[in-house]
């Protein structure tokens, strides 16, 4: 009886390792194909960044390649190799018992059973490796133990006055680099449109060298560090607050204990439009815009109502820059005739499409550059030009600021130019240009700021004074004077850190809707 339950143990134990093998392998591949695929489309991301952007992408209109790329590669691929695997060896046990040849030298079945774990092994470390690897697992951890604290440096925006507060056009130009109008690496002075409606000599400023702030690089990182002056976090910062429970735009609020841009304005009397051609709830963008102040979000779905034809339209996100930028000019008209009768102030904010990768050619671009993203930017640039010369000829930039600017820096296809550029010791930074009604242009803007910085620079091209030009983490870049105990007057390597920082505290404040500043 006892050499019977042996037998059943001995048996079962064989199931369960050959099926923890099997799950094993799959999980291994799983990671490896995920880490393979996060490096193709975006490079080196955070944590942070795959828990508030890459989980949250919708089929439809707000990155739907990737989502049946990812079901495929991560979901059925590892599924059908660990499949096969087990299939492969379900069929060599059952020939040689067949053949009668199940009996081999202990040597051999050693030999055999090392080489099949050393297998598994390499798969399951090599997958874990290379994720982790990945997102940045390592800078997580490290952000996890850190002494900083976000609150420590947090300053609530402060309004002292509105005299001048004038009408804000604010647009975010998607993978905004200014390296991608340099002919030299790329064959075509891709920012070449805009740069010509937005010359220095006609008025028009810009930060020399504006960086993208340590641990951003995605939209909607470019969006809150630029509007709320902070640096993106979720769930693992705000872990215990009962908030963050689904991130594919469940949220009720977002970041909700936070006076961000669309707040003040709104408190200032302003109305406030977004307008963008994807589908606003990927990454819970249209619940961070009703969070703060926006009365209007206009995205996908509104342009299919209006009756725009399907080839105005890419599948894997949404609508046309050149079809934005005509319903732009329409929506800016009717912003503008109804502010001259009510005397209240408008902010319309834009989101460009066309240059997300992979990028998408429509009938209204020709490639004539070696490399078809070049051509692209070009083509976007053209159409945001033509929305600032619109602007100029109806007389609009006469009482309305305009700040122009990428959401982060250039995707992971230009990495092999950008990253080799040494020319004048010049880092990688942000494309932005500013324009203030009855600003001569000659004034100079606080040099190779953060993204952080452009929360308080953007209010006061709105015309509001602020309290120390300061407003989130960020000190406006229309002052060189940086006042003690800034996150800005700090030394690099600390601010690096700060930014780091999950600052667990302070994000479980800001994502339940407490004030920050308390």
């Amino acid at each position: 009886m006892s050499g019977w339950i042996l037998h059943v143990l001995r048996r079962v134990g064989v199931v369960v390792g050959r099926l923890l093998a099997y799950v094993l392998i799959w999980a291994g591949l799983a990671l490896l194909i995920a880490a393979a695929g996060i490096r193709f489309y975006w490079g080196k991301i955070s944590v942070g960044q795959m828990l508030l952007n890459l989980v949250s992408v919708e089929i439809d209109g707000g990155g739907g390649a990737v989502v049946w790329m990812g079901i495929l590669g991560i979901g059925v691929v590892p599924l059908l190799i660990t499949a096969g695997v087990a299939l492969w060896q379900y069929l060599r046990r059952r020939e040689r018992r067949r053949n009668d040849d199940d009996v081999r030298p202990r040597r051999s079945r050693w030999i055999l059973r090392t080489a099949s774990t050393a297998v598994v092994a390499a798969v399951v470390v090599g997958g874990s490796t290379a994720f982790a690897t990945s997102v940045s697992v390592g800078d997580y951890i490290r952000a996890a133990n850190s002494e900083y604290d976000l609150g420590d440096h947090y300053v609530e925006p402060t309004v002292t006055s509105d005299e001048h507060k004038r009408n804000l056009v604010l647009i975010y130009i998607e993978s905004g680099e200014p390296h991608l109008a340099d002919d030299r690496l790329f064959g075509k002075e891709a920012f070449a449109p805009l740069e010509e409606v937005s010359k220095a000599s006609d008025g028009w400023q810009s930060v020399d060298g504006l960086q993208q702030y340590q641990g951003g690089g995605w939209t909607m990182a470019g969006l809150t560090a630029t509007q709320c002056g902070v640096p993106l976090k979720g769930v693992g910062s705000a872990a215990g607050s009962g908030v963050v429970n689904e991130l594919g735009g469940e949220l009720g609020t977002y970041l909700g204990g936070l006076a961000c841009l669309g707040d003040v304005l709104d408190e200032h009397g302003y109305d406030n439009v977004f307008l963008g051609g994807a589908n606003a709830s990927f990454a819970a963008k249209d619940t961070f815009l009703s969070s703060h102040g926006y009365s209007e979000v206009k995205d996908l779905a509104d342009w299919r109502a209006a009756g725009e034809p399907e080839e105005n339209f890419r599948s894997d996100w949404g609508l046309s820059d050149e079809r934005l930028m005509a319903h732009a000019r329409d929506e800016i008209d009717e912003l503008h005739a109804e502010s001259e009768r009510s005397g209240r102030p408008f902010n319309l904010s834009l989101l460009t499409l066309d240059t997300h990768e992979p990028v998408h050619v429509f009938d209204y671009c020709d490639v004539d550059a070696q490399n078809k993203v070049t051509s692209v930017f070009s083509c976007s640039m053209t159409q945001v030009a033509g929305f600032v010369d619109h602007m100029k000829e109806e007389g609009y930039l006469e009482d309305t600021a305009v700040v122009i600017m990428g959401d982060h820096l250039a995707p992971e296809s230009f990495h092999e130019q950008l990253d080799g550029n040494d020319d004048d010791n010049d880092s990688r930074s942000i494309f932005n240009r500013i324009w203030i009604p009855g600003e001569d242009g000659n004034s100079t803007l606080r040099p190779r700021v953060d993204q952080l910085n452009m929360y308080p620079t953007i209010l006061e091209a709105a015309g509001l004074t602020l309290q120390d030009h300061e407003a989130g983490l960020g000190v406006s870049a229309f002052t060189s004077e940086i006042p003690d105990g800034s996150a800005q007057a700090m030394e690099p390597g600390p601010y690096a850190e700060l930014l780091n920082s999950l600052s667990p505290r302070f994000y479980a404040k800001v994502w339940v809707g407490e004030d920050a500043a308390r």
